[in-house]
């Protein structure tokens, strides 16, 4: 995909008929790389909106047990709080499993707007031209598929968009429903008497109850401030003055120094992943022609030797993307069929080629 990217932009100086991908000797032209990205686009949106109905149904089993559970607990002067109490776990694992597809939908939803913003956008002003990373982080996340979202962020996004509302209207119908049925309480010992849950007393059960509903707000609010998903569109929390707060306050900043506003979300693009190569070859300076020639790619040479045969063997430090991987190994496959190769993922890489030196 970094190929396509280089070779397009180079398709005005050499012609519209010059073809900007190959492979087994069949040459796709512009038009028709265009009309392949729009079929896989449409086929990104398919998928991210089945699982956006995976996500709903998920929301609509939680709504459905939580309506049955208040009208069973409501419908009869009985003690069947404990019913509420059961739905609240139950609920609890709605949120779990949801938050769980809402990472798959995430990174359906991430690859979607790559191509919106790199691709089509890019169509509309100039220099009509697409990011230059674009087409690395699509590739990649083809290649080596990750959510691009922590479990424990999609949890929380989910249950502030609609599971603590869930949370509440269980919490007041227990509350009703242990105060009023079979006749409202003269005090409040009395109500603690009728929380109690089989063996179990009712003050255990108040404070197991306030702990796990606190908890998760308390967890609702530590993760308002995470924003590593990109698909969607975030809500801006600096609106909301105790969650902005809350997360003004965690921030460290050094001595003497104001803090600022929260950072602007970074856009759709993900940093890609980078990797260092070694290659020890006898054949140095033919793999590094190859390398500059057809990957457009530079490197170091450094000296070597053998521990063992105390031979002279220069290492050729490379570094590349993850999709350009195969391609250095093909270089050297066929140029040294006795090289040694070494593939390190890098921590980051800076400078020309890859991220500004700042």
């Amino acid at each position: 995909m970094a190929e396509d990217h280089s070779a397009s932009q180079e398709t005005p100086a050499s012609g519209l008929d010059e073809p900007v991908w190959s492979y087994r000797g069949y040459h796709l032209r512009p038009s028709e790389f265009t009309t392949a990205m729009v079929h896989y686009y449409r086929a990104e949106i398919q998928r991210s909106n089945t699982w956006r109905m995976r996500l709903d149904n998920t929301t609509n089993w939680a709504v459905v047990t939580t309506s049955a559970a208040v009208s069973f607990a409501l419908s009869s002067p009985a003690n069947h709080h404990g019913v509420l109490i059961l739905n609240s776990l139950l609920i609890a694992i709605f949120l779990w499993i949801e938050a769980r597809r809402y990472r798959y939908y995430e990174l359906w939803a991430l690859r979607t707007r790559l191509i919106e913003t790199d691709f089509f956008g890019a169509m509309l002003v100039p220099p009509f031209a697409p990011h230059p990373e674009w087409a690395e982080n699509l590739a990649e996340s083809l290649l080596t598929p990750e959510f691009p979202i922590s479990i424990w962020e999609a949890i929380g996004r989910r249950f502030r968009r609609n599971y603590i509302w869930i949370f509440v209207v269980l919490e007041i119908v227990w509350a009703l429903k242990v105060y009023l049925h079979p006749v409202p309480v003269a005090n409040w010992a009395e109500f603690v008497t009728r929380s109690a849950l089989g063996p179990v007393p009712g003050s255990i059960i108040i404070a197991a109850g306030l702990l796990f509903n606190g908890t998760l707000v308390l967890f609702g609010l530590l993760t308002a401030g995470l924003t590593q998903a990109s698909g969607e569109v975030l809500p801006k929390f600096e609106s909301v003055p105790i969650i902005h707060s809350l997360w003004r306050a965690m921030e460290t900043h050094p001595e003497g120094e104001k803090p600022t506003s929260r950072p602007e979300r970074e856009r759709a693009s993900r940093r890609r992943r980078s990797i260092l190569a070694m290659v020890v070859t006898s054949n140095p300076q033919a793999v590094s022609e190859q390398i500059i020639k057809e990957m457009k790619r530079s490197g170091t040479l450094l000296p070597g030797q053998g521990i063992y045969s105390h031979q002279e063997h220069p290492v050729l430090l490379v570094a590349l993307t993850v999709t350009e991987v195969a391609h250095l190994k093909s270089i050297v496959r066929n140029l040294d069929l006795h090289a040694f190769v070494t593939i390190i993922p890098a921590q980051e890489v800076l400078g020309g080629g890859f991220q500004p030196l700042k």
